[in-house]
């Protein structure tokens, strides 16, 4: 398969396939079989649910932010820096692990806590080879960004 827009060939599939994957591991764990839940008799159920509130309000902030970035700028060259951008090297990535970590949480399933990790790694993987094409294309623009610009987590303290 040839990439588009440079992302990953398979990033968009990869993505469908995950999410499929992770959501019925979540429902079956979480509400069906309970085999690795134990640990949500230690945690109250509200502050299961206040973090999970968190992680979705920042993964809507992250979500909503970046593709009015994408879809305002699709056609203009350069590096993008705005909205959730200025944060985030992919923000969009991040709201969806923002999700499967809130998902993950409110239920404290270990199983899906595995799958979390593996799709952790497979974000990461395909942002790390969307970075290459974009280094490629914008070389020191693009390099500048990075280094200024956290992948997963914000560098406010690089910002200049």
């Amino acid at each position: 398969m040839k990439e588009k827009n440079g992302e990953h060939p398979f990033g968009d599939a990869g993505q469908l396939i995950l999410l499929g994957l992770f959501l019925i591991v979540w429902i079956v764990d979480s509400f069906f079989l309970r085999i690795s839940t134990l640990f949500a008799a230690y945690i109250p159920l509200y502050i299961r649910l206040i973090i999970l509130g968190i992680g979705l309000a920042k993964g809507i902030y992250l979500a909503r932010s970046a593709h009015i970035v994408v879809s305002r700028e699709h056609r203009l060259k350069g590096v993008k820096t705005d909205g959730a951008f200025r944060f985030l090297r992919h923000p969009l990535y991040a709201a969806g692990l923002q999700f499967y970590f809130g998902m993950t949480f409110v239920t404290c399933s270990l199983l899906s806590l595995g799958l979390f990790v593996v799709i952790w790694i497979f974000y990461d993987y395909i942002a790390g080879y969307e970075e290459k094409l974009m280094a490629q294309k914008f070389g020191d623009e693009y390099r500048t960004y990075m280094s200024r610009t956290g992948k997963w987590i914000p560098r406010l303290w690089a910002r200049s």
